[in-house]
């Protein structure tokens, strides 16, 4: 099994192709020729990294910590909804700690010998990365409990009994895990964690520091109205504020002069079906459905999912908690219902008995 299981990072940068050293391992530092310049827009370290003061300053502690005591720092869990940054969090600790990040997810471990296999490629100091860690299989994430806590492995050859255990010591490693659901997380692997960290959305402010950082390292002109502008409808997220701004800037290309103003801005954005609040196409079909379509409701999700046309595991997880979120919609025992802001949002009167 190949070390390194995905290439797509969860940053607040945007993605780029993974660095192999031999061996295998991911470099936390872009290698001579890479070439693209989208490849530098993911930050290097805790300093360069924008918002999250909290989790930095307290990660800051951590890293300088260990390093003071030359030992391996505690395993970190990073938790937190797509897009803020989990994984270059993670490139980010091994860049602090001159080691290599070494990147797997939790699907790809269907089996105890898939996390074998990886973890008996570690090398002293190599920090091991699982995305979705909660999605681990059981097997597999039992035996991580004995790897985190002593450094060990037992590793079972042969069945029936005549099957024998062979121990197998690892080398100091951390290992960081990234989390979407924590409260998916078993106790026991949740407690092995010395370090948590709960990644926030980030406010316009910080987002716009992103956009302005961004659009300065792709050599794109953009003028401090049109940075809030993106940064207003990127729903809190880094990862989204950069898909944005590549896009407003194909617009500045093909449309204008290149140069990014708030009215390229949001002519751009009209096209890409995202309004002034950053609800998209998808977003708006949810609200109207429920608005237009129920009278407000309250709707069950897989009702609503039916009337938009998408899968209800769509509308619940990428739909709905950025709704509630903004206050457009609730969730109740007998299902969501439109708040006065959707009615308003739409151009729709409320009734009076609603």
């Amino acid at each position: 099994m190949s070390d390194i299981e995905r290439t797509e990072f969860d940053t607040g940068a945007l993605p780029a192709p993974s660095q192999t050293r031999p061996g295998g391992e991911l470099s936390p530092t872009p290698q001579p020729g890479d070439g693209e310049a989208e490849l530098s827009l993911r930050p290097r370290s805790l300093r360069e990294f924008i918002g999250q003061p909290k989790v930095r300053s307290q990660l800051d502690l951590v890293l300088g910590g260990a390093k003071a005591r030359g030992v391996a720092p505690d395993h970190v869990l990073l938790a937190g909804p797509p897009g803020l940054g989990k994984t270059t969090m993670a490139m980010i600790i091994a860049q602090e700690l001159g080691s290599s990040v070494r990147m797997t997810s939790g699907p790809a471990l269907e089996r105890a010998g898939d996390l074998a296999a990886m973890l008996s490629n570690l090398i002293e100091g190599d920090v091991l990365f699982i995305d979705e860690i909660h999605r681990m299989a059981r097997p597999a994430e039992e035996m991580l409990y004995m790897a985190m806590e002593d450094f060990r492995i037992d590793v079972i050859v042969g069945k029936g009994p005549g099957a024998t255990s062979i121990p197998i010591e690892l080398p100091q490693f951390t290992l960081v895990g990234a989390t979407t659901r924590a409260g998916m997380l078993t106790g026991p692997l949740r407690d092995r964690f010395g370090f948590t960290a709960q990644m926030e959305f980030y406010d316009t402010l910080d987002l716009t520091r992103v956009v302005t950082r961004a659009a300065g390292i792709l050599g794109v002109t953009v003028t401090d109205d049109a940075a809030v502008e993106i940064a207003s409808r990127s729903r809190g997220t880094p990862r989204i504020a950069n898909r944005l701004l590549r896009r407003v800037r194909d617009y500045a290309e093909v449309e204008g002069d290149g140069i990014i103003t708030v009215e390229v801005a949001r002519s751009a954005l009209e096209i890409f079906d995202v309004d002034e609040l950053g609800l998209d196409r998808l977003d708006r079909a949810v609200l109207d459905a429920l608005v237009r379509g129920h009278n407000g409701g309250p709707v069950g999700v897989n009702t609503l999912a039916v009337a938009v046309g998408e899968e209800s595991s769509t509308v619940e997880e990428v739909c709905e908690p950025y709704l509630v979120r903004a206050g457009m919609v609730s969730r109740t025992p007998r299902g969501r219902t439109a708040t006065p802001a959707a009615w308003r949002h739409l151009g729709v009167e409320q009734p009076a008995d609603r």
